[in-house]
């Protein structure tokens, strides 16, 4: 049987903690699938069994654990202060290390993310050690790649988030060719399982949901404007945030200021005929993927992930993030009745894909 060692700075655990959940998602099936894993989660104080999987704390690991023992090291969305930190003390007892990519971990992040809404309060001295933080975090992990690169594997959520790797860290062509794969994030298995019902009473034409209506990255200013350029139309909007403190609400824009789990979502998602989830930045965009795997029509942001993401999905709208009036009643006649299940990213599609290249870096001498 392999054996997988996870490293991670955070991982759900039995007290309600849901951090990177999409590891324990990963892990669940691996599991499934044959394979020991365990997990090495940074943040923990204590050792822990979740899912029937063994979660460590780094402290455990340098008292008791063996590197040799493991087939793999995963190392999820990683950073210097963890990782890397881990990986130099370590790094040549393993024979096979895996480098998950999900975001901000290789991006520029004041230049990637967009500019911040005026009232968010904006400290530029933290902005200007985040810049010089991202350009040594960039000189680390080039060199760590070039010392590293015959026993390192690359795998990434997404197109544009391989470009964006390449764009910042700048790696040498020769270390990472052949040693890099492309694979998405799976959806809730809520969203596999029930489908969006076309015919069920529906209080409003579009749904966004969003955790953290602050971050303009999400576009609910953009949602609240295109509410105010069609008062025909009915919105819900699900989130979390300050934003309508300091802009006016579109009278035909229903808040609920919440944060909504999985199970919690079908009800909300089932009163709509579409979802609208705009967005200016995204590795991926797992709530979209969500939708759209539940069967439901979404609308979102005409920009290259986006295209990436939901190539070929009929039940895709796209409008451009700057406001053409038109094109939001143009997308939502052409998607509003696609029926249309995606199981794209579903974990028997995701989940199998990852195990086929994992099972493929464990076979490569």
């Amino acid at each position: 049987m392999s054996h997988f060692l996870i490293l991670t700075a955070d991982y759900p655990n039995n007290e309600g903690g849901l951090n990177l959940a999409y590891v324990r998602t990963r892990n669940v099936f691996y599991k499934e699938h044959n394979i020991k894993i365990t997990v090495l989660n940074f943040t923990t104080k204590k050792n822990y069994i979740i899912d029937g999987i063994e979660v460590i704390s780094y402290e455990w690991f340098k008292i008791h654990s063996e590197p040799l023992k493991y087939d793999i090291v995963i190392c999820h969305a990683p950073n210097l202060r963890n990782h890397y930190k881990f990986l130099k003390k370590y790094g040549d007892e393993f024979e096979k290390i895996v480098f998950f990519y999900h975001g901000h971990e290789v991006l520029k992040i004041n230049k990637v993310y967009s500019k911040p809404y005026n009232y968010v309060k904006r400290n530029y001295i933290l902005e200007h050690l985040q810049n010089i933080y991202d350009e040594i975090k960039f000189r680390v992990w080039r060199s760590f790649i070039k010392r590293n690169h015959q026993k390192l594997y690359h795998i990434f959520v997404s197109q544009w988030m391989k470009n964006e790797f390449l764009k910042w860290i700048k790696p040498e062509p020769k270390y990472i060719e052949g040693r890099n794969f492309i694979t998405y994030n799976c959806v809730g298995e809520v969203f596999e399982k029930d489908t969006f019902d076309y015919n069920s009473k529906k209080d409003y034409d579009f749904v966004t949901i969003r955790a953290n209506l602050d971050g303009s990255k999400y576009c609910v200013d953009v949602v609240n404007n295109l509410a105010k350029l069609h008062p025909e139309y009915k919105f819900l909007l699900i989130g979390q945030g300050d934003f309508f403190s300091h802009y006016e609400k579109a009278s035909n824009l229903d808040w609920i200021n919440s944060r909504l789990q999985h199970d919690e979502m079908i009800k909300i998602l089932n009163s709509a005929h579409c979802a609208l989830m705009p967005t200016r930045t995204d590795a991926q965009g797992v709530m979209m993927c969500e939708m759209a795997a539940f069967g439901m029509p979404v609308i979102t942001s005409d920009i290259p992930v986006c295209h990436e993401i939901f190539k070929d999905e009929p039940n895709i709208g796209y409008i451009n993030n700057n406001l053409n009036p038109d094109t939001l009643v143009e997308e939502y006649n052409r998607v509003r009745d696609v029926h249309y299940k995606s199981d794209k990213y579903f974990m028997k599609n995701t989940g199998e894909k990852e195990l086929n290249i994992l099972t493929k870096i464990m076979s490569t001498l």
